[in-house]
């Protein structure tokens, strides 16, 4: 069995450390922050997760909430100018439920599991030379976690990263005082075009269930008023303005005035979507492997980033497991890589096709949901598989011969 590292107590690197305890390896894992330090602090994402991804969770037997946490069983998405002028609106059912839970609660209950099963927990903030002893004392170095100097190890892959800039302003906020939406409770994906998205989505959180919700604003564009918010206050008060601004037909869900769950209910940030090479040399000369958003960061527009850190985390334990006893060398570290890639490159253009403006062809197919109750739930669907709904949502020829099989279908 190998000795392994991971840098990043997160969603891929908890569930990576897990997994590689359960078969028997020996496992470090790096984190700058104890459970109860994580428990304590800020929300650190909206984490939508879907069938595919909380099936892995199930896997290793760490899905602990599923009695408790609200599940969300469908997917509706509308075009609305300010004035509430819908110009498309579809709605359809997912196969398997999603769900949200606050990270404050899941990750420091795997930090537990971790350590229950043998795994070596170490607070430290990990630097380069963290990474230079790890690398000297493990078979295998992870990397799931890391800003500054450790971020910097892994060198954008221009080929694979359109954007060089944040698309959009985010703001993340867990209320209270939002009722949930008409009929089957779902992921809403809300469109005001050329000014910005609102999306929310049932959760579990620190004081139990709630709705979480990410306004997301076009920088410079109407929606970008979050310069002289500081508090947690003003950042909700800015919120409920936004949405009874911009996104009047959502706002009538509010009763009375938004209310944060917790003082740490908030969040605010700017993302650039980046794909990174995946294999980082430390001034040694030695490796280290990247892992979840280090080398494959999405806006979060569409909810893929903890779907896809489950994911990959999942190639690599199983990877891991092929490989023997044979060295985790640099053109397996790129192996592997390919491989999700193979599945990561749908999620990525799910996310940076609707970050853009739209295509054409892009419009046609969710203006055809509006009167396709099939394709409505094949879209309701592609939020828990990008890839299923390949090659015809990302090519114009691709979509022109789907949509005509469409039509003959309903003649």
């Amino acid at each position: 069995m190998a000795s392994i590292a991971i840098v990043g107590a997160g969603q891929s690197g908890l569930h990576l450390g897990i997994g590689l305890l359960m078969a028997g390896h020996q496992v470090t894992l790096v984190s700058n922050r104890t459970g109860a330090q994580i428990a304590a602090g800020t929300v650190l994402s909206s984490q939508s997760m879907y069938g595919m991804a909380l099936g892995l969770e199930r896997e290793l037997g760490i899905d602990f909430w599923q009695d408790e946490a609200p599940p969300y069983a469908g997917a509706q998405m509308r075009v609305a100018d300010s004035d509430g002028n819908v110009m498309l609106f579809w709605q359809g059912a997912m196969d398997e439920p999603g769900q949200s839970i606050d990270q404050r609660v899941k990750m420091p209950r795997w930090i537990d599991r971790f350590v229950e099963l043998g795994g070596d927990f170490v607070i430290e903030d990990a630097g380069i030379a963290t990474l230079e002893r790890l690398a000297a004392a493990h078979d295998l170095t992870v990397v799931a976690a890391g800003k500054g100097e450790v971020g910097a190890l892994f060198e954008r892959d221009p080929a694979r990263s359109p954007y060089t800039a944040p698309q959009r302003v985010l703001a993340l906020t867990y209320v209270n005082r939002f009722r949930p939406r008409p009929g089957v409770p779902a992921i809403c994906i809300n469109i005001n075009p050329g000014i910005g998205e609102f999306v929310s989505f049932p959760g579990l959180t620190l004081s139990g269930p709630c709705e979480i919700f990410t306004i997301e604003c076009i920088p410079g564009g109407p929606m970008d008023q979050w310069a002289d918010v500081k508090t947690p206050e003003d950042h909700l008060a800015m919120s409920e303005h936004l949405l009874r601004t911009f996104f009047p037909i959502e706002a009538e869900r509010i009763d009375g005035h938004l209310e944060l769950t917790d003082p740490g209910a908030v969040l605010r940030g700017r993302v650039t979507p980046t794909t990174k090479h995946p294999v980082a040399t430390l001034p040694s000369g030695a490796i280290v492997m990247g892992l979840g958003d280090v080398v494959c960061l999405n806006d979060p527009l569409t909810g893929q980033g903890s779907n896809n850190a489950a994911k990959a985390a999942k190639i690599y334990l199983d990877a891991i497991a092929a490989r023997g006893d044979e060295p985790f060398d640099r053109a397996w570290m790129e192996a592997v890589f390919e491989t999700y890639w193979d599945y990561a490159r749908y999620p990525v253009a799910y996310t940076n096709q609707t970050l853009g403006v739209p295509p054409e062809h892009m419009m046609r197919i969710l203006k055809t949901a509006e009167s396709d109750a099939g394709l409505a739930h094949i879209m309701a669907n592609s939020f828990n598989d990008p890839k299923s709904i390949a090659p015809w949502y990302y090519d114009p020829a691709e979509a022109e011969t789907f949509l005509a099989g469409r039509a003959a279908l309903a003649a």
